[in-house]
């Protein structure tokens, strides 16, 4: 018969909105909701699927080894890159991927069909709302959406599954950046949060020192630390009043700060640990403490988070769509355009384009005017699809070879 799902469980959605979540080591709960609040966080997760964001996905056919074209604009282009449904932009779509990989571990993505076949529809869906299930028959996913009227199970070839790290082909599901590697870190962040705010709140606790001449008994020292602390800890009481001491009380300042109790150093460690987590430089989330193993220049610095950072996630998403939306011997693909990240440098691709145009001194063209004009989105010109060649110097050889004769 039809399979249902056993032992099924609250989703993590639902957990955390009763505020239940896994537990970093430092005792405060760390869910996908409440990293966003760390702000490294925030702006690693922002950097990369911005990143993907911007990045237009094309559509090739092979033809030949290792060779291709691109593909004109179609349906599956404006899905991809415009409207993937009616309520969504193909900006929206990809952050939502993007996003649910990083903090969630999986992203999922209902393909609909029209009756002849072709997509109709990429529509994202809720990570809570789908169950991945794996019975006699094979893996089959359990979709409900009351919101969409959808309540069924849903073959593989219909969903597009975008896995995090460590896919586990037992649960069907991954790891999100913070279980696989930033929990700690990420639990350490919110914790010194939560530590700075009542340092600073209750600012005269550790920065004054009261000395009597005589000995106190326990419940006497407990009422005058309350009575001081009543009186003038925190910020609504800084400043107010000037402070009066009897009984031959005295009071000393102590020259602790948040930098001295390492608060600040122990912060920005923590920045760091997340950074290195997610694969962002620390530079792009505002880090700029220390120096930078990422190269110099923003050519170099992008291209390498292009290389290490960005082509994991997007080799995911690139292998999902082509096995599920393209038969596997049509020689049909869709890429990212990684090239895209560079556009803002335009020295850079300014030299990159003369030395791909050829030339005196840059020996032969690996692309044509028109070519190189079709990636700046320009019209063709007469004549612009020569490819250069350098001359080739055979003086030299002829001599040679008469000599030798």
């Amino acid at each position: 018969g039809e399979m249902r799902p056993q032992n099924v469980t609250y989703s993590d959605a639902v957990m955390e909105s009763f505020g239940v979540g896994s537990q970093s080591a430092s005792g405060v709960t760390v869910s996908a909701t409440s990293a966003m609040r760390v702000s490294a966080v925030a702006a690693c997760v922002g950097r990369i699927s911005g990143s993907i964001v911007s990045m237009p996905l094309h559509i090739y056919q092979s033809t030949g080894e290792d060779a291709r074209k691109r593909l004109q604009k179609d349906n599956l282009w404006f899905l991809l890159n415009e409207s993937p449904s009616g309520q969504y932009t193909a900006a929206s779509l990809w952050e939502y991927v993007s996003m649910a990989q990083l903090l969630r571990g999986d992203a999922f993505v209902l393909i609909r069909r029209s009756l002849n076949g072709s997509i109709k529809e990429l529509l994202p869906l809720p990570w809570g709302s789908v169950s991945p299930v794996r019975g006699l028959s094979g893996v089959r996913y359990y979709v409900n959406m009351p919101s969409h009227n959808i309540s069924t199970w849903f073959e593989p070839s219909e969903i597009l599954h975008f896995p995090g790290l460590g896919f586990d082909d037992v649960t069907m599901r991954s790891m999100s950046v913070i279980q696989y590697g930033a929990r700690n870190a990420i639990g350490g962040a919110l914790a010194m949060d939560e530590y700075s705010g009542k340092f600073f709140e209750g600012g005269a606790h550790p920065s004054i020192i009261l000395s009597a001449a005589g000995r106190m008994s326990p419940e006497q020292v407990s009422g005058l630390q309350n009575a001081f602390a009543n009186k003038y800890a925190g910020l609504s009481n800084a400043h107010r009043l000037p402070m009066v001491l009897t009984e031959g009380l005295t009071a000393k300042e102590i020259s602790i700060n948040a930098d001295d109790s390492q608060l600040l150093e122990s912060r920005r460690f923590s920045v760091l640990d997340i950074c290195r987590a997610f694969g962002v430089p620390p530079h792009l989330v505002g880090e700029t403490s220390g120096s930078t193993s990422w190269g110099s220049g923003i050519e170099s610095m992008g291209r390498a988070f292009v290389q290490y950072t960005l082509s994991p996630w997007l080799v995911k998403i690139e292998n999902e769509i082509n096995r599920k939306i393209f038969v596997r011997d049509s020689g049909r693909f869709i890429e990212f355009d990684r090239d895209a990240m560079q556009a803002g440098d335009s020295a850079a691709q300014g030299a990159f384009f003369r030395m791909a145009l050829g030339g005196p001194g840059s020996g032969d063209a690996i692309y044509t005017v028109n070519e190189i004009r079709k990636m700046r989105n320009m019209p063709p010109v007469d004549g612009g699809d020569e490819l250069y060649r350098a001359p080739r110097d055979t003086t030299n050889k002829q001599e040679n070879r008469e000599q030798k004769a």
